[in-house]
């Protein structure tokens, strides 16, 4: 009996799980530009933002597990949704905030400001972090 060697699908990391570098994230708001405006395929936009295909792959998967979709056509990649929500998914570079500063950034009652109250709460204790935002 000949045993399988098949690989296990690793499951995609969310865009919250991966980390994101300045770099990177210029590079993917470059793609996003580029894919909204006109529909170029793998090679042009390989070519204008200097990366290989397992880089542009890359990108491309971070995009959707970001809620970005990108649909292919005709081998040429275009932006489903407007720029302007796609950019709202995009993910941040880590801004190296202090627990201080956060505390002050998360006064408010926008969606983001929920978020980040959501996430010292996880850090802080609810009790504590609700009581100093």
């Amino acid at each position: 009996m000949v045993a399988s060697m098949a690989k296990k699908a690793r499951p995609t990391p969310s865009a919250e799980q991966t980390a994101v570098t300045i770099e990177r994230a210029a590079r993917l708001y470059r793609m996003l530009h580029l894919i909204a405006g006109a529909a170029p395929n793998r090679a042009v936009i390989m070519r204008r933002l200097k990366l290989d295909v397992r880089g542009f792959y890359r990108d491309l998967e971070l995009l959707r597990a970001s809620g970005i979709v990108v649909d292919v056509q005709w081998r040429r990649y275009h932006l489903r949704s407007a720029l302007d929500e796609a950019l709202g998914r995009l993910p941040l570079p880590d801004p190296r905030l202090t627990i201080g500063e956060c505390l002050v950034v998360a006064r408010g009652r926008s969606t983001a400001h929920r978020k980040l109250r959501y996430h010292l709460d996880r850090i802080m204790g609810a009790k504590s972090a609700s009581r100093r935002a």
